[in-house]
């Protein structure tokens, strides 16, 4: 009989130390915390939409002291988008770096094949937003305000006709090329550091045309220095409730742009649980929300293996668009 309550005995005691066991990575991970300034990157330059979200995050991470540590934004535009790539799977390993990106996360490494870069193999911490395009002019073109006098306008100038962007391979050139090829124009491009200098481009009548986010063009449209002929979007955009879509005109596409954070290849458990915890409590502050009201912002909160799944998909999607507008392309 004693015999047997000592079994029992040594049988719950091994019960506890397996429960503990198993308990104890859960623990770790939430006990995780950077152990220095945690490296933000930002694949784009200053004043583009990524950099002003990027920077409206980290101020609403300090602001509401949902980390113990500081975030060091550092932009790494070269190479349109490839360089801060690059560096992302350079610091492999890493827990005190990320990455925050838009669609050139797929475009760069299909436009740039020797850069070797898997968008599959990062880690996968928060899609935040999904942002979008509008096809904008300067103000004072009184003779262009729809998708017919903009072919116009456009198809006379030719080559000469200059569409300003983010970078070669970038978003905002895969829309310049699709243009091209479904208007039948010759648009040249134009590639610049950062969606803000594309904006002040065509403030300044560098450019005759843009593909911009609504954040990086508020002010010079609040300013009477720009001007919307179309949303690339489903529907139409809040902010811009008199410009119609590209659907409406009778081209039925669209296209959004992520807002997602991303971490290396080979983050630790612990690390990516303590990121994915910290941005989905920035994805549901009233501060995020309000900010993706103010800009327009659409898209749900993706993480782990749906966020990796979604840019696998959105790289294949991307890969299909360019080999049509290949085809499409006037020789």
């Amino acid at each position: 009989m004693r015999r047997s309550c000592m079994c029992q005995y040594a049988a719950r005691i091994g019960l506890a130390i397996l429960a503990l066991l198993l308990l104890a990575p859960s623990d770790a991970w939430a006990q995780w915390q950077p152990q220095k300034p945690v490296t933000f990157i930002v694949m784009a330059g200053q004043g583009g939409g990524a950099d002003k979200a990027t920077r409206f995050v980290v101020e609403l991470i300090e602001r509401n002291k949902l980390s113990q540590t500081k975030f060091e934004i550092v932009n790494i535009p070269g190479n349109s988008g490839g360089d801060a790539l690059l560096e992302l799977q350079r610091r492999t390993g890493d827990d005190h770096v990320i990455l925050f990106t838009l669609n050139s996360f797929y475009t760069t490494p299909i436009d740039k094949p020797e850069l070797k870069i898997d968008v599959g193999s990062f880690t996968p911490i928060a899609r935040l937003a999904e942002d979008v395009f509008l096809l904008w002019v300067h103000g004072d073109r009184t003779d262009i305000n729809t998708i017919d006098d903009f072919q116009r306008e456009a198809r006379a100038k030719g080559k000469d006709w200059v569409m300003a962007g983010t970078g070669t391979g970038a978003e905002d050139h895969l829309l310049t090329e699709f243009l091209n090829a479904t208007l039948g124009l010759d648009m040249t491009y134009r590639s610049l550091k950062g969606g803000g200098e594309v904006a002040d481009e065509l403030v300044e009548k560098k450019c005759d045309s843009t593909v911009n986010n609504p954040a990086e063009v508020q002010k010079q449209f609040e300013a009477g220095k720009v001007k919307p002929i179309v949303a690339i979007t489903p529907s139409r955009v809040a902010q811009f409730k008199s410009t119609p879509t590209l659907r409406e005109t009778g081209m039925d596409f669209n296209y959004f742009m992520q807002r997602s954070v991303v971490g290396p290849p080979a983050m630790s458990a612990p690390a990516k649980a303590f990121y994915v915890d910290l941005f989905k409590r920035v994805f549901e502050s009233a501060e995020w929300q309000d900010y993706r009201k103010k800009n327009s912002m659409a898209g749900d909160l993706l993480s782990g293996q749906a966020l990796t799944s979604y840019w696998l998909k959105e790289r294949e999607k991307h890969a299909r668009w360019k080999m049509t507008i290949d085809v499409l392309r006037p020789r």
